[in-house]
């Protein structure tokens, strides 16, 4: 059974298809666990009001939960994915575009980005996740809007 799998057989492909269906279940437990315990996740784009990092999988942890716990966000899919694999067998590149929908019924968004993830013994010790953040600010809006306008 996958889920019985020791993290230590897990290859870097693996780890990312996880993390992505982690997304879609918007399971921040699924997500944490698939970190060290003093992995670092960086945003390095950050957009208004999201960190520019967790350090720790506890922190990621307890920042998705609250992400995703306060979010009338539906991820649907996760498309366009292109997996580069690197000269370093350690890390891995993922391109996607999420594609998603609000609880509200108010609207569908999409929101290209990049993971670069480093995973050592099946567990990711590193992540830098760029997201368009001309696409999350819009995102943001588009819940304003779902939160002031009556629903029919």
């Amino acid at each position: 059974m996958p889920g019985l799998q020791k993290p230590s057989a897990r290859t870097p492909r693996e780890v990312l298809g996880r993390y992505h269906q982690a997304m879609l279940d918007k399971s921040a437990d699924d997500l944490a666990d698939l970190y060290t315990a003093d992995a670092v996740h960086e945003f390095p784009f950050s957009s208004p009001g999201f960190p520019s990092r967790y350090e720790g999988r506890e922190e990621v942890r307890a920042g998705y939960r609250a992400a995703w716990g306060a979010s009338t966000v539906r991820v649907e899919a996760i498309e366009s994915m292109e997996i580069h694999e690197t000269a370093d067998p350690e890390v891995i590149i993922g391109e996607h575009v999420v594609v998603g929908s609000l609880s509200t019924g108010s609207g569908t968004f999409t929101v290209p980005g990049v993971l670069i993830v480093r995973v050592h013994d099946g567990l990711i010790t590193r992540v830098r996740d760029y997201m368009d953040g001309l696409a999350v600010v819009g995102l943001g809006e588009l819940m304003s809007k779902a939160a002031v306008e009556p629903s029919v």
